[in-house]
């Protein structure tokens, strides 16, 4: 399961494997998500084996709560998971209203289908799989089954046609979904 998370925050000092070691073996699987060390150890030399290992940033205890949370939403900016918008083909995801815009048609949606929508628009052309879905939207603890994901998708289809979108949420065999439009995107 790659990239299941908007962020890591990770100590070097782990009981099994160093943070050093559990960074290198993120970015060894192709994992692009955030990375922020936050640990006691604050020589020169551990930084740069941090950084060096895969992390994003480095943050050393003890440290104030603003900077951590602005050190997240930095990382989480450069995500592109905090912008106002997100926008594919002819049609927009306003963050704020949890709406699907397009031109002067607008539809709300409920909080499940805007984090579905919003991780599909995040992924845009690249297929993000039912089980990622699964994770992202619903707890750990859910009782939620890929029926779930496939009805929210049904739902969003619906919204989109509603709309006038040229956007279509694609289903691909075993790989999950994707967006399509019907114009150049």
């Amino acid at each position: 399961m790659l990239n299941i998370y908007d962020l890591i925050i990770l100590d070097i000092m782990l009981p099994k494997k160093n943070g050093y070691q559990v960074a290198k073996t993120i970015r060894e699987k192709h994992n692009t998500t955030p990375i922020l060390m936050l640990t006691a150890r604050s020589d020169v030399d551990d930084k740069v084996n941090g950084l060096n290992s895969g992390a994003d940033y480095y943050l050393t205890k003890p440290f104030d709560t603003r900077e951590l949370l602005a050190c997240v939403n930095a990382l989480l900016r450069r995500q592109g998971s905090q912008v106002n918008e997100l926008a594919f083909g002819n049609t927009r995801l306003d963050m704020e209203s949890a709406s699907l815009i397009c031109g002067e048609n607008s539809v709300r949606l409920s909080a499940r289908e805007f984090e579905v929508m919003r991780l599909l628009m995040v992924s845009g052309k690249n297929h993000i799989s039912k089980e990622t879905l699964l994770t992202k939207v619903w707890d750990f603890d859910s009782d939620a089954v890929e029926n779930h994901v496939e009805a929210y998708v049904s739902f969003l289809r619906k919204k989109l046609a509603s709309i006038s979108s040229d956007v279509r949420i694609e289903a691909a065999r075993r790989l999950g979904y994707h967006l399509e439009c019907d114009e150049q995107c």
